[in-house]
Parts: structure tokens; C-alpha cells; sequence
């Protein structure tokens, strides 16, 4: 991470309802984000807030009996009381109705209409109230809006308006865009926003009239006419920065790192935003980051079907660290993601309650009823101990890269890598047996010392994902309070010895998932069935030769010159493998990354297109069809198959 500052943003949220799962991941993802780069002394500034004009704020204030104001007080406690909650360390929040925000929003309007970037004109089209956006009729999908995830009914409006020359700008954006490649991410994200601008690109309607809808800052060169919420709300990255109002606090700050969005505001943020700041000449921010949407099961989350996921809910029943660390490890960045509780469960209980927390527990009981409490000293060194030294500064490094490189879902599950490994390491050693004897008793204290030190170092590199339990991590090894040093997690033996540890309580206690109880009835035993012609039967011994296992696919990508092959990086736990798979034609390989698949782990290695190929992955296929196998549910990687 080789950064000067680090200026971060979220969407501004609409206060027209109550936050729910997709506003808390994108906020904690920003947080962490914040986090990692405080970690390493990067000067950082993270902003979010809240979208408060529009007449989406205005029909819910009419809705509850009461003024758009009104109603933009009470539901902007509700977000500013969820991220006190979710623990987020924002720099700045803010409201669109907000002084200093209003005042810098009316001279960018005034200015550009003083150059002839605005004009006024009759407006005659579609308009979407969810999305707040006018379409014209080339663009809606069967008479419906277009917006992905949207497709309300439209209303037909004619009326004048003020219009923001962003067409002018088209082939500028297309060349900024294939210019810059970091620009909009992921990469297809990027080809999307390219493949809208393919087409006639139409002047951005930015007024409406009071006499439809009043709530908005008023045009400061016509005072019949409110801004447009979408040219108001972006105007937050650079007011709040000190734009026009504090011009060496700007300077400092911007262009921003990141912009962080759901996928659905990709199109304001990609197209409108940089026409307008084009426009502005005010240069563009670094990355636009679009990410994927939460579903629930299969379903995107909606008030109507009656399953939007309240994180406020599931902070206080399962606890806010293990909340983030869910969301932080579950979604690869850029795509999509399905929230269960059971999927939480499953993932709290095996990262968390079973390997995190009890190798803490082992490792503290064993140093108090063995060693007076105290970090024992290291001895000689063995294969076991600089594996596990090996493997721990290795995903210390990787979870640095991952975060750099916007996939800290793919860190994070090699840091719970590490603890399997610790875990491994001490079912091998054994300390429990060594300590018992006096000859063997040194040997158990190399052992527990290395378990602490691992533990050491993955409890910093998930403190800015688990503040409050990596801290008491932290404090049960003797390490001092406040944030860790960043330096002393690349390096191994920083744990000093005769470091006194303490007691405590259960760090991750066990969820125990409720279940359903199922009346077994007693079925008759089928009859044998004879073999379908052509299908070999096999023995068991048979099938057993074979190991199969799940993995992870950390990296995925197109093998040159070949039209059907991916070469793909994948983690089995104990070890990461290089495979090729003849699959190129069914999936994207970003498609694939953080992917849980099952591969048959002791096939004999082959060679492929010049490249080394160690395993090889299960598909189901059917004709042109090809799907990939993967397991019901989350298993750790490694997990045996059959």
C-alpha cells in the first residue's frame, strides 16, 4: 500500500426508511477499509452521510403525517445510531440539508449555468419516483423502469425544466474510461458503464419544478425550480471535503481513493458524476467500486417479500465483531452474496467458536496450569514450528495485498487458514502430553509459545475487522490496549517471554443452531437394482482411492490461446494449488473468485498448454451446459468429500 492519504467514501443513504444489511456492509467494508490503512499510518478520511432531498424523503414524510425535515430528523438517527453500534469510526457525516453543503451545491449550479453548462428546456418523458431519474421511451424495459433490481411502473410527465450539457461529454468519458482501467471496478463494471455510453448519451435533466415537487435546494438562478437529488447527493464527496469552502482542506483530500457503491447506483456514479466534475474541472476520484448486492437465499431483499435483514437485530443477538466478520468474509467484492442466518451460524461456529476461540482457550489453560501463566520460552525449532511460522507471516503479507487489492474476503479466509494450521500444529504436538513430563516440559513450551505468537499476529490483522474481540485476544496474551503496532505483525517472536497472560472468559461461545425435528417412518428396503448397460460398478476400495476435498479459488484467468481452458489458484487449507479446467466457456473468471468448489486432490499432476495442473475440479454437465459442484452450505476448505 503505497499511498500519500486515503480518502474513502459510502453512498449517502436515503432517509426514507430504516438502514438495513446492504447499508451496514457497505459502510463496515469502508470502516475496515479506514481501518487497515490507520493501521499503516496512512493519513485517511472517511465520509458518509445521508441523502436527504427528493421526492422519494417526501412521499414517505407525507406518508407519516409530517414535513420532509421531519422526517429526514428522525431517520438519520437511525443510521448515525446503527454505525455508533457497528462500532465505525467515520471522520465526517453528512446531511444534504445541511448549510454548508446547500451553499456549496447552489455555486456549482450558478457557475455552470454562468458558462452555459445548464440551459433550460421542455421536458417531455418517463420518470421513475424510486429511482428519481427521467428515461425516455427507447429506454424502458416492457413499459417499466430499467434500473437493475428496479422495474417499477414509470409516470409520463411533460414539463420545463433545467438540463446539465452532459452529452457534450460523451466521447471524453469513453476515452477517460479505456484510459484509466482503475477507474471503475471490478473490470466489468467498467465494460458495462462503457457499453451504456455506446449509446446516444442524452443531456441530464438536473431541476424540478416546485410546483410538483418542492423538497430540494432551490436553483439559485430560478426560483421556481429544486435540484435534482441525484446532482445534490453527488455533490457530497467534494462539499464535505471542503470544496469552494476550504480550498487547502480540499487539496489535501482529494481526489478521493475510493467511492464505494451497490451496483445499483452505477450509472449516476460512473456517468453522472464525472461529466459533472469534468464539467467543474475538478479532477476525477481514483476508483469507483461497485459491489454486489446481499440476497436472501436467492432473493434480493425487499419490504414487500418481507425478508430485508435488520443488522441492528443480528449485532445485538450474535454480536457486532462476529457481524462483520461475516459480512467482511462471506462477499467477494464485486459480486453478489446470499445471507442466511444459518449460513452465519455455520461460519460463526466453524472460523470463530471452534477454531479462533478455542485454540485461544487451549493455549491460554495450557500456560496457566503449566507455566505459571506466563508466555513460556521457545526452544529449538522444528518442521512443525517453522510451518507454522512460515504460513502465518505469508497471510500476514497476503492479507496486505488483498486489501490493496480490493478482495480482503480472499485475506481474511487465509488468516482463518492460519488457525486451522495453528490447530493442526498442536493436535500434532501434542503440548497437553509434554507438559506432563519434566524432559518433555520445555518442548510443550515451544509449542504454546508458537501457538501464542500466531495467535499474536492473526489477532492484529483481523483487529480492523473485530476491534473489540481482537483486543481482548490481545489483552488475554499480555499485549498492550490501543490498536497493534503494524510493523510487529510482519515479524515473528515479537511476544516476549514470562508476558504474564489473563484469564477470560469464552471468546466466541458456540451457537447451537436450532433444529428440526423430523418423524422417521420405518420405509421398506428397494429392491436391489441391476446396473444400467454400459455403467460399471466399482467397489468401495475403489471409490475410496479417491480424495476429494473442497477448495477455495482465490485467482482465476484465461489461459492464452486457448478458448476453453481457466487457469485457476485455489486453497485447500493446507496447502494452494495451480489447476487447469476446461471451463472458460460457462464462467468469467472474476465469476469464480472466493468460489467454494470440489476437486479430486490426488490425481496424478499433468501438464497443460505448457502449464502445471495439480488436481482437477467436479462439474455436472448436460448436453451444453456446465455447472460446477459445490457443497450444501459452508465447510471449511480442505473438507473431505464423500
Amino acid at each position: 500500500m503505497d499511498r500519500q492519504n486515503f480518502y474513502i467514501t459510502t453512498p449517502i443513504y436515503y432517509v426514507n426508511d430504516r438502514p438495513h444489511i446492504g447499508h451496514a456492509y457497505t459502510t463496515i467494508l469502508a470502516d475496515v477499509l479506514a481501518r487497515y490503512h490507520r493501521l499503516i499510518n496512512v493519513p485517511t478520511w472517511f465520509l458518509t452521510g445521508t441523502d436527504e432531498h427528493g421526492q422519494k424523503v417526501q412521499r414517505a414524510a407525507e406518508a407519516a403525517g409530517m414535513s420532509p425535515q421531519q422526517q429526514a430528523d428522525e431517520t438519520v438517527v437511525r443510521f448515525q445510531e446503527l454505525w455508533r453500534k457497528l462500532e465505525i469510526t467515520n471522520d465526517d457525516f453528512i446531511r444534504t440539508t445541511e448549510p454548508r453543503h446547500q451553499e456549496v451545491v447552489r455555486k456549482i449550479l450558478q457557475d455552470l449555468y454562468d458558462r452555459d453548462e445548464i440551459y433550460r428546456a421542455e421536458f417531455e418523458g418517463w420518470y421513475c419516483v424510486t429511482c428519481e431519474r427521467f428515461y425516455t421511451e427507447k429506454d424502458l424495459v416492457e413499459g417499466h423502469c430499467p434500473e437493475p433490481g428496479c422495474g417499477r411502473p414509470v409516470e409520463r410527465i411533460t414539463e420545463p425544466n433545467y438540463f446539465f450539457r452532459m452529452s457534450k461529454y460523451q466521447q471524453w468519458l469513453i476515452d477517460y474510461i479505456e484510459a484509466n482501467p482503475k477507474f471503475i471496478q471490478p473490470d466489468f463494471r467498467r465494460n458495462e458503464t462503457l457499453g451504456f455510453l455506446r449509446k446516444e448519451l442524452t443531456d441530464l435533466c438536473i431541476s424540478r419544478p416546485k410546483s410538483r415537487m418542492g423538497w430540494g435546494i432551490e436553483l439559485p438562478f430560478d426560483a421556481d425550480f429544486v435540484t435534482y437529488v441525484w446532482f445534490d447527493a453527488l455533490v457530497n464527496y467534494i462539499s464535505a471535503a471542503g470544496y469552494l469552502s476550504d480550498e487547502a482542506r480540499f487539496e489535501k483530500l482529494w481526489p478521493a481513493s475510493y467511492h464505494l457503491i451497490g451496483k445499483d447506483i452505477l450509472t449516476t456514479h460512473t456517468v453522472y458524476w464525472p461529466t459533472m466534475l469534468k464539467a467543474m474541472d475538478v479532477p476525477m476520484p481514483e476508483t469507483i467500486f461497485a459491489h454486489g448486492w446481499w440476497l436472501v437465499g436467492r432473493d434480493k431483499m425487499s419490504k414487500s417479500a418481507g425478508n430485508v435483514v435488520d443488522p441492528i437485530a443480528m449485532a445485538n443477538q450474535y454480536g457486532v465483531d462476529a457481524f462483520r466478520y461475516f459480512l467482511m468474509t462471506e462477499m467477494s467484492l464485486g459480486q453478489d452474496a446470499s445471507f442466511t442466518e444459518e449460513a452465519f451460524i455455520r461460519r460463526y461456529n466453524t472460523d470463530l467458536a471452534n477454531d479462533l476461540g478455542n485454540m485461544l482457550s487451549r493455549v491460554t489453560k495450557l500456560i496457566g496450569s503449566y507455566f505459571d501463566g506466563k508466555i513460556p520460552v521457545p526452544q529449538e525449532l522444528g518442521e512443525g514450528e517453522e510451518r507454522l511460522k512460515s504460513t502465518t507471516l505469508k497471510a500476514a503479507e497476503e492479507l496486505v495485498t488483498s486489501v490493496d487489492r480490493m478482495r480482503p474476503d480472499q485475506g481474511l479466509n487465509g488468516m482463518a487458514a492460519v488457525v486451522r494450521e495453528a490447530n493442526r500444529y498442536m493436535e500434532a504436538r501434542q503440548p497437553w502430553t509434554l507438559a506432563k513430563a519434566d524432559d518433555t516440559r520445555a518442548d510443550a513450551g515451544t509449542v504454546l509459545y508458537y501457538a501464542a505468537e500466531a495467535l499474536r499476529i492473526v489477532s492484529g490483522m483481523l483487529y480492523p475487522v473485530m476491534p473489540g474481540k481482537m483486543g481482548e485476544l490481545r489483552s488475554a496474551l499480555g499485549l498492550p490496549g490501543g490498536d497493534p503496532v503494524f510493523a510487529d505483525l510482519h515479524e515473528w517472536g515479537r511476544l516476549e517471554p514470562g508476558t504474564p497472560i489473563q484469564k477470560m472468559k469464552i471468546l466466541f461461545p458456540r451457537i447451537q443452531a436450532p433444529r428440526e425435528t423430523v418423524p422417521v417412518k420405518e420405509k421398506a428396503k428397494p429392491k436391489q437394482k441391476e446396473a444400467p448397460v454400459g455403467v460399471v460398478q466399482i467397489e468401495y476400495a475403489d471409490f475410496a482411492k479417491l480424495s476429494l476435498r473442497t477448495a477455495r479459488i482465490l485467482e482465476a484467468e484465461k489461459v492464452e490461446g486457448a478458448d476453453k481452458l481457466l487457469r485457476l489458484q485455489i486453497d485447500l487449507g493446507d496447502e494452494q494449488r495451480q489447476i487447469v479446467a476446461g471451463i472458460a466457456q460457462h464462467y468469467e473468471p472474476d465469476t469464480l473468485i472466493g468460489r467454494s468448489i470440489v476437486v479430486v486432490a490426488n490425481l496424478k499432476p499433468a501438464r497443460i498448454r505448457k502449464i502445471d495442473s495439480n488436481g482437477m475440479l467436479l462439474a455436472a454437465t448436460q448436453g451444453d451446459q456446465l455447472r460446477l459442484v459445490t457443497v450444501d452450505g459452508d465447510m471449511p476448505v480442505g473438507s473431505s468429500v464423500g
